[in-house]
């Protein structure tokens, strides 16, 4: 597909996603959003991906939302406007303000739902709706001397890209109402701290950690993968005997799988598995 506001290449298994707009610090807009639904619609069929980086170009992952999308009155109480057309689909909700979040939320929520790993790559700033982006990945890489925050209460609104969600996921709800309410940016230490990212590099370290962690991933069995990132997931909202279930659903499609097969024959022979998800 044409990308305007995005880029995307592959390095064997491994993709990545660049937001590319770094003259505006990778700021959002409708037209944003809607490329990375379409995107996400086209590599969650990509049966030879394992693994996809989430980066931005230049100096910042993201600065949050475009404010000229404010002044320009793109945004307003009719929803979002300006953007492109949206697909063809049934609404979400008779509202047709929460339908149009809604939507905008499906720009995220697929890096959670895929079935293979999402990476954020994290420096300079995670604003807003930078840093709902990143909250909708699997795992978090950031660098040293970045700066975090949900910032929309000084708009009058709330974090809606799945920020009210995924945060107390990670840090707990009183920390994520803490955050939210006072709109605070903090910095990579205190992100570490709280359980918000799972690393702290260095600037120049960055991309090759991603880089290396993505690798080490791509490398894995991907059904397993997929069955994994579905029952952990599961894990925060389901009780612990419907998240066996899920578990054990998992399990059973990895035990009757090739992937299987060709893991302990490679064990056995001493060399690296050639997976083929199935």
């Amino acid at each position: 597909m044409a990308l305007t506001t995005l880029r995307y290449e592959r390095d064997g298994s491994v993709g990545w996603l660049r937001l590319a707009r770094p003259e505006r610090l990778n700021s959002f807009t409708t037209e944003m959003w809607a490329e990375l639904r379409e995107l996400g619609a086209e590599l969650r069929g990509d049966p030879d991906l394992r693994a996809l980086v989430v980066i931005g170009e230049g100096r910042a992952f993201s600065s949050g939302i475009d404010t000229t999308m404010f002044t320009g009155g793109a945004v307003s109480g009719d929803g979002l406007e300006g953007g492109p057309p949206a697909s063809p689909r049934e609404p979400a909700s008779e509202d047709p303000v929460v339908d149009s979040i809604l939507q905008g939320q499906d720009s995220y929520t697929w890096l959670e739902e895929a079935p293979f790993a999402t990476i954020a790559a994290v420096r300079g700033y995670a604003l807003g709706a930078g840093l709902q982006l990143a909250l909708a990945c699997d795992l978090r890489v950031i660098a040293e001397g970045t700066k975090v925050g949900l910032l929309e209460f000084k708009y009058g609104i709330i974090p809606d890209l799945g920020g009210t969600q995924r945060l107390p996921r990670l840090v707990g709800a009183a920390k994520a109402k803490e955050l939210i309410f006072t709109a605070t940016q903090i910095d990579a230490d205190e992100a570490l701290r709280i359980g918000l990212v799972e690393r702290v590099v260095t600037d120049a370290e960055l991309e090759p950690t991603v880089r290396d962690l993505a690798a080490t991933i791509a490398a894995q069995p991907p059904l397993a993968v997929q069955a994994a990132k579905r029952a952990v997931n599961a894990a925060s909202t389901l009780t612990v005997r419907d998240g066996l279930r899920i578990e054990a659903e998992g399990q059973a499609v990895c035990l009757r799988s090739d992937d299987m097969k060709e893991a302990i024959a490679a064990f056995v022979e001493k060399r690296a598995p050639s997976y083929q998800r199935r």
